[in-house]
């Protein structure tokens, strides 16, 4: 139980024989750090990277599957299997409200055909 606390102060508490590497000096989220002994037997600091996100379904605002979470800067330079789905609107909308949205579309167009032949039989 008093190693489980320490690693918990040590995970909230900074070490007092180790200094920042970088400029930035509060515990912001890209502050984030983890202490590590060098091959030479000193404490470092290695900084965390922040964890990358899912894209949401821009109607329903769900995570999209099958799409790798990153960073933008990653993203850049992964291969486009990994950043979209092979279908149509892939990695922007979730195949549920793409369903709704082709289903519609159809709709409407056959509404429109059903206007045209009523305003046709309307003329006759």
């Amino acid at each position: 139980s008093t190693l489980s606390f320490r690693l918990l102060i040590s995970e909230i508490m900074p070490h007092p024989r180790l200094t920042y590497r970088r400029r930035l000096s509060y515990n912001t989220t890209s502050n984030q750090r983890r202490v590590v002994k060098t091959p030479g037997g000193k404490l470092v600091y290695l900084y965390k990277k922040k964890k990358g996100s899912l894209p949401k379904c821009g109607w329903c605002k769900e995570q999209l599957r099958g799409i790798k979470p990153s960073r933008p800067k990653e993203r850049s330079r992964m291969s486009k299997r990994l950043k979209t789905v092979t279908r149509a609107y892939g990695g922007v909308m979730c195949p549920g409200c793409l369903k709704e949205r082709i289903l519609r579309a159809f709709l409407m167009e056959e509404q429109k055909i059903v206007n045209k032949v009523l305003k046709a039989n309307a003329a006759a």
